[in-house]
């Protein structure tokens, strides 16, 4: 069964992501009813990436979320810890320096990049504020994060039929669709263990960074939260 558990050991991790790779895009897409587009457009927004700023996108997958940043004129590094989502990605978009990175130990230097951003990953390193930190590590002073990560509901009937779907809705789609569908057992039980808008904000000044806030999206399924270096 390619899952990974709650307890996220890296190698679990990267067999169920590399296991998801070829449908993962068409996968979220649907499980999302596409909203998974308007958040990252929201992303894009929140980086706003100048011409020629050097933006690291980790946890890239396939790309999906990288080429927007090319489009915009910076240079963009999309760096993930599966290969076979690596693989599909190079495939989709050759053009795109697709990088193998360990979230906890980034193969760059020092202060390398205006931004980083993450996408969706974050609940799946299994330090998350050490991960923060190595992108803190990485980020220039004065550089920018931006995390998208799913969240928690903020209106509590809304919240009580988002973890229905979760629990229930959500992995009976995937069986339908995902190239992988055990994994996205986990991947609903990671969401639902997650933590909170203010607990992540902690979590990023914990790491070193400063000026953490954030912004609801969807109604709090997903925060857009942000700091400087």
């Amino acid at each position: 069964m390619a899952r990974a558990e709650l307890d996220k050991q890296p190698a679990d991790v990267r067999r169920m992501f590399d296991a998801v790779a070829r449908r993962y895009d068409l996968t979220n897409d649907i499980l999302s009813f596409g909203q998974d587009r308007r958040w990252r457009k929201e992303v894009l927004a929140a980086v706003d990436p100048s011409y020629g700023d050097r933006v690291l996108d980790l946890a890239a997958g396939t790309g999906t979320s990288s080429q927007p940043f090319q489009d915009a004129g910076a240079t963009v590094i999309p760096c993930d810890f599966s290969v076979g989502m690596l693989q599909v990605g190079k495939q989709q978009l050759p053009h795109l320096p697709f990088t193998a990175g360990d979230g906890t130990r980034l193969p760059f230097r020092d202060d390398t990049f205006d931004a980083v951003t993450i996408s969706f990953g974050l609940r799946n390193i299994v330090d998350p504020v050490a991960g923060l930190a190595e992108m803190r590590r990485v980020t220039r002073p004065g550089g920018r994060l931006v995390v998208c990560e799913f969240s928690h509901p903020t209106w509590a009937p809304w919240r009580t039929v988002y973890l229905e779907y979760l629990m229930k809705t959500l992995p009976a789609v995937a069986r339908a669709v995902s190239s992988s569908p055990d994994a996205y057992v986990y991947l609903a039980e990671s969401i639902r263990a997650w933590p909170d808008q203010a607990g992540l904000a902690e979590m990023i000044k914990d790491a070193g960074w400063t000026g953490a806030q954030w912004r609801n999206l969807s109604g709090g399924i997903v925060a857009l939260h942000r700091a400087t270096a």
